[in-house]
C-alpha cells in the first residue's frame, strides 16, 4: 500500500464508474438499492416518494455537471406533499404516522440539497429538510433533542454554539450516567441523516451525540483553519462533561467516512477524554494527493467528490488551489498528527477497494506513532459496508 508510489488501487484510478454518465445511471446502478432498503443516503426514505422524481429526472435527461439550482427544485413538489400530509395527520392526533412522514420528507429534502448545499436552492433544501426531520423526531415515543451547545473555545469568525441532536436512555442521571456514542458525521451525512442510529443505541441504554464536522451543516468551526476542529470538540466534550446524565469516563466516538479524517485527528489531540474512537472509511494524508483528487470525480462517489471536498474544506469552486494547498495544509502525516505519542484506543475499519479515501491512509495511520487497531474488510469499496458495521458494534459493545 504506497508501495513504489503506487497506490493500493492506483490502477482503478482512470476507469470511470457508469454512474457518472447520466442520472438515470445513478439511479439504476448505485442509488436504487439502498434507496429500497432505506439505508445511506436514503435513510428514513421511501422508494415510492422517489420514484416520481427519478421518473422527472430522467426524462429531463440531468447528468454531470449538474446544475444544482435546475436539480434540487425537482424534488421539492414530493417534499412539500409529504410535509403538508404529516401536518395533516399530526392535526388528527396521529403523531406516529405524522412523524413517519415529516422524516420522509426529510430524506425528500436531503437528496435534493446533496452532496452538500452548494447553491440557493439547495440551500433551501437544506434548511426546509432540517425542519422536518426535527418535527419527526420530535414526535416519536422516545423523542431526540437538538441542543445549542457554547462553543465557548471558538475563535474570531467562528459561530458561537455547536448544534447536536441528542439522547439519552430511560434512567440516565447523576447516579446512573449513560455510556455514549459521538457520532461524527461525514463529507455529506449530516445530522439528521445519522440520527437514523439514536433509537437502536437508546434500546441497548446508550446515548447519542450526533455532530457535524466543519465545512459541513451547521459546524461553526472555519473550514480552512486545520486547528479549528480541535476547539469544536473541546467545547463539545467539555459541554459533555458537564452533562449529569452522560458518563464522561465512557463516550466513544464513532465518525463516518470524511468524519474519521477527524476522529484520528481528535485521538491525538484528546487523547485521555475518550474511552475509544472508530474512525470508518477515513483519510489520513493520500487522500490529499493531487493525482487522487484529479481521478475520484469519476470513482466510486456518486458526484464530484473533489469538487465537494473543496467546497468543504472552505475553497468554494475553486478546486485547482485546493488540490494544489490540501496537502501541505491538511495532511495528518505532515502537521505530525500521526507521529504523536499518545493516542485515544483508536479502531481504523475500511473496506480495502475503497475509491474515495484509499486505504494505503490506514497503512499509514498504523506505521506511525502510539499503536492503534485496524480491520481491513477484502473486497469491499469505501466504508467496507456492510460487514464493517458488525465489526464496529462489537467493538463498541466490548469496549
Amino acid at each position: 500500500m504506497a508501495f513504489n508510489g503506487e497506490l493500493y488501487i492506483q490502477k482503478k484510478l482512470k476507469t470511470p464508474a457508469v454512474h457518472h454518465e447520466s442520472y438515470k445511471q445513478l439511479w439504476e446502478t448505485k442509488w436504487k438499492k439502498p434507496c429500497d432498503m432505506g439505508v445511506y443516503p436514503f435513510m428514513f426514505g421511501c422508494t415510492k416518494d422517489f420514484q416520481p422524481v427519478v421518473d422527472e429526472l430522467v426524462k429531463r435527461d440531468f447528468k454531470e455537471p449538474y446544475n444544482w439550482d435546475e436539480y434540487a427544485p425537482v424534488y421539492f413538489p414530493k417534499a412539500e406533499e409529504l410535509v403538508g400530509e404529516a401536518e395533516k395527520a399530526e392535526k388528527e392526533g396521529h403523531k406516529e404516522k405524522a412523524s413517519e412522514l415529516y422524516l420522509r420528507a426529510s430524506a425528500v429534502y436531503r437528496i435534493a440539497r446533496f452532496p452538500a448545499p452548494r447553491s440557493e436552492k439547495q440551500r433551501h433544501a437544506w434548511t426546509e429538510g432540517k425542519k422536518a426531520c426535527l418535527k419527526g423526531l420530535s414526535l416519536r415515543e422516545h423523542p431526540v433533542h437538538e441542543v445549542m451547545v457554547p462553543h465557548k473555545h471558538r475563535t474570531e469568525g467562528e459561530g458561537d454554539v455547536i448544534p447536536i441532536y441528542h439522547q439519552l436512555p430511560e434512567g440516565a442521571s447523576k447516579e446512573n450516567p449513560a455510556p455514549t456514542v459521538l457520532i461524527m458525521t461525514g463529507l455529506d451525512g449530516y445530522r439528521t441523516e445519522l440520527v437514523a442510529w439514536a433509537e437502536g443505541w437508546r434500546q441497548k441504554g446508550v446515548g447519542v451525540i450526533i455532530v457535524e464536522i466543519p465545512g459541513t451543516g451547521d459546524s461553526p468551526a472555519l473550514p480552512t483553519d486545520p486547528t479549528s476542529p480541535d476547539r469544536e470538540w473541546s467545547s463539545l466534550l467539555d459541554w459533555a462533561d458537564s452533562q449529569e446524565g452522560i458518563d464522561s469516563k465512557r463516550i466513544c466516538v464513532w465518525a463516518f467516512s470524511t468524519g474519521g479524517f477527524y476522529a484520528i485527528r481528535l485521538a491525538h489531540t484528546h487523547p485521555d477524554r475518550l474511552a475509544g474512537v472508530v474512525a470508518l472509511g477515513g483519510g489520513t494524508h493520500h487522500m490529499f494527493d493531487k493525482d487522487w483528487l484529479d481521478n475520484v470525480n469519476h470513482l466510486e462517489y456518486p458526484f464530484d467528490l473533489a469538487s465537494t471536498l473543496a467546497y468543504k474544506f472552505g475553497y468554494g469552486n475553486d478546486l485547482e488551489t485546493f488540490k494544489k494547498e490540501a496537502s501541505d495544509k491538511f495532511s495528518l502525516l505532515k502537521d505530525g498528527t500521526l507521529d504523536k505519542p499518545e493516542c485515544a484506543r483508536l479502531f481504523l475499519v475500511n473496506g480495502i477497494e475503497d475509491e474515495i479515501f484509499p486505504i494505503d491512509d490506514y497503512y499509514l495511520a498504523i506505521c506511525h506513532g502510539a499503536p492503534k487497531e485496524a480491520r481491513f474488510v477484502p473486497d469491499r469499496k469505501h466504508m467496507g459496508e456492510p460487514e464493517s458495521f458488525v465489526i464496529i458494534l462489537k467493538w463498541i459493545y466490548k469496549l
